[in-house]
């Protein structure tokens, strides 16, 4: 029995598998995509014997069943596994489908399936993600830890209560998107300023990555830290005037909140 079979190698499923391989797993995995061809390039990149176009071959045998597919999606997959995964007791369904909870995967199955619910974001790609999960009743917290070890190269995971994985998901899932748009701004200020634009583009990735670890690290909040950075009269304290000027943080705040109100709309849009 394989450990762990990827049912879709897109952007998230092909992340999650990488990360899987980084931890030695590679051997105990199958891919499985739309694209019997993208599956193969990622099973030889990472050294994965076992690739299929055929989403039943990779899910007979494996103990965790990652379905990496878009929402919409769905409902046919589940729809195709669940009679054939009747007879088994020993797998869990893994889902990354945004909007899509773990009641409506269970109602487009028509099954009390086993399911993982797991919301990663991006960085998972280079082992510095962060990813929300939660689980059914059937499903052992001992196989659910097992799980997060078998990705934790991935990043950090959180165990929640699943009523705040879409609260979550605007935060962790939709912020590398706006924090690329914050590096990217920063660079093109660095460039305004005189910088070229590769340096610019390094200082402002590399002072971002290392504000965020220093959260992290310290447990300081991130205003206490901001203002250990504000001199009286300086530079930074006349850019945070220039920001607030300019609705910087309640423009953060409306993104996470328009976010979860598309969200919403995706739930109600696909069953949730």
């Amino acid at each position: 029995m394989k450990q762990l079979a990827f049912i879709g190698t897109g952007n998230m499923g092909g992340a999650l598998a990488r990360a899987a391989a980084a931890g030695g797993h590679a051997g105990q995995m199958i891919l499985a995509d739309a694209s019997a061809e993208r599956a193969r390039a990622l099973a030889d990149e990472l050294g994965v014997a076992d690739s299929t176009g055929s989403n039943w071959e990779a899910a007979k045998d494996a103990k965790y069943i990652v379905l990496g597919v878009k929402p919409q999606v769905m409902p046919g997959v589940l729809a195709s596994l669940a009679p054939k995964l009747a007879g088994r007791s020993d797998y869990i369904l893994v889902s990354m489908a945004a909007g899509l909870s773990i009641e409506s995967l269970r109602r487009m199955a028509g099954a009390e399936l086993p399911v993982i619910r797991i919301m990663p974001n991006m960085p998972c790609a280079v082992g510095r993600g962060m990813v929300l999960i939660a689980h059914t009743h059937n499903v052992p917290r001992a196989d659910a830890e097992e799980f997060c070890r078998l990705l934790e190269q991935a990043g950090r995971f959180d165990f929640v209560d699943e009523s705040l994985i879409d609260a979550g998901s605007c935060v962790s899932g939709c912020a590398p998107a706006w924090a690329f748009m914050f590096i990217e701004a920063l660079a093109d200020g660095g460039v305004a300023a005189g910088l070229p634009r590769a340096k610019a583009m390094e200082y402002a990735a590399q002072t971002l990555l290392g504000s965020a670890a220093m959260v992290l690290e310290t447990g300081t909040h991130p205003g206490a830290l901001k203002d250990a950075v504000t001199s009286p009269a300086g530079t930074t304290i006349e850019g945070v005037r220039a920001l607030e000027e300019h609705g910087f943080r309640a423009a953060v705040m409306d993104a996470v909140r328009a976010a979860m109100q598309r969200t919403l709309e995706m739930g109600k849009k696909n069953g949730k």
